[in-house]
């Protein structure tokens, strides 16, 4: 792994790892947690569909993912098994969660200046991650009691993953989720509309480029994991048991894990520190 790519060899693999794959014209990578014995635990948003937001969006998405209408010897269900219909996580082997992808692994605890020097979100994080048993412990956890609904902002494949390594999850209601390729794709646009009002300063494109560039940059690091106030430690058993009895809803409104989770005696610990 490097500056410029995350990209690994199956062999250097160990259980507990968060990989990724990009998809057709690097469009969106997958991410899941590799779990040992050639099995990765990954979050879709059911049926077989990788990535989606139920809207004409899909269309994209959908002609980028990979074809899972050939079954596989090793799945043995058109290439992921899952224990529900309908909670999106799934068990598959490698080679069906890498589509014939490369294989790449997600950097946890990197320092600020490697953090900003990878441009595009979805490779990195300034958190720290737990021991890699915990994870894996985690993951299968999940694949047995489901996660959430999901959501391509607030709830996605790599929010799973950066769950499954870290137990962080988003409190506040209404704002994107920990995933760093949601929060690319926000920045994007806002750095381009925060920017232009530069160009009473300069109007000199350049110098408009680097401060698009510069305000994208900013908004990626104060919108981290490992940069956020607004976020909790939440223990796997908690997080499933809280959405089985309704006491946590499976929908977006993770800010219910603070109020309700704390006066039915979940484990919920302060936010963490930037």
């Amino acid at each position: 792994m490097g500056l410029l790519s995350n990209r690994i060899g199956k062999e250097t693999l160990k259980a507990g790892d968060h990989i990724y794959s990009w998809r057709a014209a690097w469009v969106y990578a997958h991410h899941g947690i590799y779990v040992g014995d050639d099995k990765v635990i990954h979050f879709t948003r059911g049926r077989g569909q990788e990535v989606g937001t139920g809207t004409f969006i899909d269309l994209l998405l959908m002609s980028s993912g990979p074809n899972t209408n050939t079954p596989c010897s090793i799945c043995n269900n058109e290439g992921a098994t899952t224990n529900t219909e309908t909670n999106g996580v799934v068990s598959s082997c490698l080679n069906c969660f890498l589509s014939g992808g490369a294989l790449y692994r997600f950097e946890y605890a990197v320092n600020p200046a490697l953090f900003l020097a990878k441009a595009r979100g979805g490779t990195c994080t300034l958190a720290p991650t737990d021991p890699d048993e915990v994870v894996v412990r985690r993951a299968n956890h999940l694949l047995s009691n489901g996660f959430r609904c999901y959501n391509l902002f607030k709830s996605n494949c790599e929010d799973f993953a950066i769950y499954c390594k870290t137990g962080l999850l988003v409190a506040e209601q209404g704002v994107v989720g920990q995933s760093g390729q949601a929060i690319s794709i926000i920045g994007g646009p806002l750095a381009a509309v925060i920017s232009t009002p530069f160009r009473l300063v300069t109007t000199n494109i350049y110098g408009m480029a680097v401060m698009a560039v510069g305000v994208y940059c900013a908004s990626r690091y104060a919108a981290d994991i490992g940069n956020r106030r607004d976020v909790l430690k939440v223990e796997v058993e908690d997080l499933t048991a809280g959405l089985a009895s309704g006491r946590i809803r499976a929908v977006e409104n993770i800010s219910q894990l603070v109020a309700p989770a704390e006066a039915q005696g979940l484990a919920v610990t302060a936010p963490v520190a930037a």
